[in-house]
């Protein structure tokens, strides 16, 4: 009878047991989820030299140096109205242009904008109206084009900031 009494004891504590892990199998936890805006902007590489060295006799606008080499992407998740702007760390002198063109599967692109006077307070829209998501692999070119009154220049750099902002 006391052996019967054991078993049923060890037994009904087996079940207390196996119930209790039962109970204790499942577990909540709360998680927090955000996205923050995100603005992503990167060129592939710096464009060549833009060196001009020809014109028409009789003509003063000399014939312009173009690149269209460079790539930029970008991505970004926070409107319709987000747009790329671009300036130079100093403006060019009189008689020197030098003009950007984007291209763009996201928004508008500016088309040939000339940057020549756009410093970091007067940065001028280069595309505009970009959507939401992603862009990739999608073209720059620049065009310098001097007048021959100007006369020569000796070769410079300048730093052109392209900013995706809204």
């Amino acid at each position: 009878m006391k052996r019967l009494v054991l078993i049923l004891g060890v037994a009904v504590l087996s079940i207390g047991l196996v119930q209790s892990a039962m109970a204790q199998a499942a577990a909540n936890q709360t998680v927090t989820l955000a996205v923050n805006a995100v603005y992503k902007i990167a060129v592939s590489a710096d464009p060549g030299a833009l060196t001009i060295s020809n014109g028409t006799a009789g003509v003063d606008a000399l014939t312009p140096a173009t690149d269209n080499s460079t790539t930029y992407s970008i991505t970004q998740n926070v409107g319709n109205t987000v747009k790329i702007t671009a300036y130079m760390d100093a403006v060019l002198p009189a008689g020197y242009t030098l003009t950007l063109d984007m291209a763009s599967t996201k928004g508008s692109s500016a088309g040939s904008t000339d940057i020549s006077n756009a410093t970091s307070g007067s940065a001028v829209d280069i595309v505009t109206a970009i959507n939401k998501g992603a862009d990739a692999g999608q073209g720059i070119s620049y065009s310098f084009s001097a007048n021959a009154s100007a006369g020569t220049l000796s070769s410079t750099t300048r730093t052109v900031t392209l900013t995706l902002t809204n």
